[in-house]
């Protein structure tokens, strides 16, 4: 825990991203609150190493991604990137995260705005837990840039044509609300309850059987760019492995059974 400098000593900076551990959920937080949870390189890194992490885990089934100070993100550190920084990293993309995020189950608790950048990531993620007062938005349109990694691709696939094109073309938010209505958003909560919220979708999550809900995630991420023909020849290669792992006798078993399943991810 860094504090305040104490007899002339220089204040220990804060660790720009924090990562907890509670129970099966990985809880990473991105922690800038002084620059709005801006990414830098810094964060980058952090988030690639905790992804890492969380997929070699065994102990862990699900990632909850936050920000610090009642933000999530306002995007790219435009600060860094005016000194030649850019926060990419090799194959995961901006943030560690939006070209290859996790093999496991990600969520975004989302408070305050997630702008450019930071709709970005909240968009790499599987599941949305938002305060009602959060606002979700794309304004590199009026800084001269785009919204390029992954905005503009992934928008389209998940919001009417219209929607998508309103937030590229004006830089407006898009409100908690708005985005529940719409189907972005799967938990609203008061403000200060993003977390709490998305907490509690993964004890959901966890609830149920480790192998299915990574190749769900991986079938459901495959499709867009999948043909037909190739979804159902790819669906029976990562439905063959759930079909005969230990946990899908343990499922059928405890049903029979009246019980709650014991997962082992095998």
């Amino acid at each position: 825990m860094t504090g305040a400098a104490t007899g002339g000593e220089a204040a220990t900076p804060a660790a720009p991203l924090l990562t907890e551990r509670r129970g099966q959920v990985l809880v990473v937080t991105l922690n800038r609150p002084e620059a709005r949870n801006a990414v830098d390189l810094r964060v980058a890194e952090g988030v690639a190493a905790a992804l890492d992490a969380l997929d070699a885990d065994p102990d862990l089934r699900v990632g909850v991604l936050t920000g610090a100070g009642g933000t999530f993100s306002a995007g790219m550190d435009l600060k860094a990137f005016l000194r030649g920084e850019l926060p990419v990293i090799e194959d995961r993309g901006f943030a560690g995260i939006t070209n290859r995020a996790a093999r496991k189950p990600l969520i975004a608790a989302v408070e305050g705005f997630a702008y450019g950048g930071g709709f970005e990531i909240v968009l790499s993620c599987d599941l949305v837990a938002a305060a009602d007062d959060a606002r979700f938005g794309i304004p590199e349109a009026r800084r001269g840039l785009i919204a390029g990694a992954g905005g503009l691709i992934r928008l389209p696939k998940r919001l009417p044509y219209h929607v998508a094109m309103e937030l590229a073309l004006t830089g407006e938010p898009l409100t908690a609300g708005r985005a529940a209505d719409l189907g972005l958003v799967n938990r609203l909560a008061r403000p200060g309850g993003a977390l709490d919220a998305a907490l509690a979708l993964a004890d959901q999550v966890i609830r149920c059987a480790p192998l299915a809900c990574e190749a769900s995630k991986a079938i459901i991420n495959g499709t867009g760019d999948w043909t037909e023909e190739e979804a159902w020849v790819r669906q029976s290669e990562l439905a063959a492995k759930v079909l005969t792992s230990a946990d899908a006798r343990e499922g059928a078993r405890a049903f029979a059974e009246r019980r709650d399943p014991v997962w082992r991810g095998a």
